[in-house]
């Protein structure tokens, strides 16, 4: 008996031992997550392609911006729209949206009081004028939410009358800045044209951004010197982009100033070359 049971526990032990050194499947590699892709084309303009492949274009002046590449100035190019956000109704931020609302199908998304003034002069039809205002937070196409922030600068905008071939000057609202959050919760301050306020720090504190376009041009907006300010001391984003200048000789900042401005600060600072993606 003591021998039938001491053989039926070295069977047991074998048959775990073979069990424990049976080979195992190994785990197939997690797949790569989408990136955010991110391209600069002149100025203000930028085309954002978010993971889930949505498409937003900001201030779009592209047919006649000096620095815009050749493929995108023929606006067909972009294929497709999902999202259009402007920041004010100066033409090197609205030049080309109304051509590719229609063409796209897409709203203009940009502060109320110009959406209106475009409306009224009939330059397009109100289903693709929603109106907001600083504080609204929308979602502009399903899965990105944008939301209007301040921005310190004025805003007009200037209109050819067809019937007298003349331009004329109306009212461009308040002047905003976005907070684009897109699927993954990546987020990305479009800071429009702006000075430098104190309410960047509000707007680096509670959004925080991982990513922010600051204009470095100087006389109509920020300077590099201002705008590395603005970005260390107030809205402190894992990365800045700097951007709106390079096309208007009085705007006479350059990259390199900024990016010597900015010094050590620990945040990425990547100076983008128009047409190339940067991906995060």
């Amino acid at each position: 008996m003591k021998i039938r049971t001491l053989l039926g526990l070295a069977a047991a032990f074998t048959l775990a031992a073979c069990e424990s050194m049976a080979p195992t499947t190994a785990a197939a590699p997690a797949a790569t997550a989408p990136k955010v892709e991110v391209m600069w084309l002149g100025q203000a303009t930028f085309r954002i392609t978010s993971p889930g492949g949505k498409v937003i274009v900001t201030d779009p002046w592209l047919r006649t911006n000096p620095l815009t590449p050749a493929e995108f100035k023929t606006l067909e190019n972009f294929k497709k729209i999902d999202a259009l956000l402007v920041t004010h109704g100066h033409f090197d931020h609205i030049a080309d949206a109304p051509a590719l609302a229609q063409m796209y199908n897409v709203p203009v998304r940009g502060p109320g009081d110009l959406l209106n003034t475009v409306m009224t002069l009939g330059v397009l039809p109100a289903n693709l004028l929603p109106r907001m205002n600083k504080g609204g937070t929308v979602e502009a196409t399903p899965g990105v939410k944008v939301t209007a922030v301040r921005a310190e600068h004025s805003s007009i905008y200037v209109w050819r009358n067809p019937t007298t071939g003349k331009d004329e000057t109306h009212p461009g609202g308040e002047a905003i800045g976005w907070i684009i959050e897109l699927e993954n919760g990546f987020r990305i301050y479009h800071a429009g044209d702006t000075a430098v306020f104190g309410d960047m720090k509000y707007i680096g504190e509670r959004y925080k951004p991982d990513l922010a376009l600051v204009p470095i041009g100087g006389n109509f907006t920020m300077d590099p010197a201002d705008a590395a300010w603005a970005v260390k001391e107030l809205l402190k984003p894992k990365a800045v982009i700097p951007m709106h200048y390079g096309s208007n000789p009085l705007a006479r900042g350059t990259a390199k100033q900024f990016t010597d401005a900015m010094g050590s600060s620990g945040i990425r600072v990547i100076v983008a070359t128009p047409g190339q993606p940067l991906l995060f």
